[in-house]
């Protein structure tokens, strides 16, 4: 497998290495002593499945300490705009966003470390599969809003279909002025 650094510690692209023939192809999702090597050793104790119709944006979430996920993100069917915020206290690259273009048919994953906000957007009609370091707590569930105009997130809709939740998280300055998070 190829790991692709992203220039914010921890944060990963990883294209497998894909097996085909003439009855279709194989790749190995996730190997522990295949990610170790690369440095990738989160533990990895819920898997989740979402289908997203075309123009759907879900996101930024994440979980309040002592609750943070780290993510392990894919697509099995369709393509999505993913987006990560980075939250980790003290980090140089706090409040900088990342985006990657996840394809069913690269079969590329993105490593999520535990602190970073994560959405994305539907660009077709998607499967998005994604396996975390810790199981969701309801009580320690955090965002913010998608269209947050001090991080500049470049998305592909300028109306998405959103949640009635996503669409009135606060902005990443709200939390810090509600000492929700901090840089330090």
């Amino acid at each position: 497998m190829q790991v692709i650094q992203t220039g914010i510690q921890g944060l990963v692209e990883i294209i497998p290495q894909v097996y085909e023939d003439n009855r279709g192809w194989f790749l190995e999702f996730y190997k522990e002593e295949s990610f170790h090597p690369k440095g990738i050793t989160d533990r990895f104790t819920q898997e989740n499945l979402s289908f997203s119709k075309k123009g759907v944006v879900r996101g930024m979430h994440f979980q309040y300490p002592p609750y943070e996920q780290a993510k392990l993100v894919s697509v099995l069917k369709g393509k999505v705009l993913d987006v990560v915020i980075d939250l980790r206290k003290g980090s140089q690259t706090f409040g900088h966003t990342h985006t990657c273009l996840l394809d069913s048919e690269k079969h590329n994953l993105l490593m999520v470390p535990e602190g970073f906000a994560h959405g994305f957007a539907a660009l077709e009609d998607s499967l998005f599969l994604y396996k975390t370091s810790n199981a969701y707590n309801r009580e320690a569930e955090g965002g913010i809003v998608w269209n947050d105009p001090q991080l500049n997130i470049h998305w592909p809709f300028s109306d998405p279909i959103l949640s009635e939740k996503d669409r009135n998280l606060p902005t990443l300055e709200e939390l810090l002025r509600k000492s929700l998070i901090s840089r330090d």
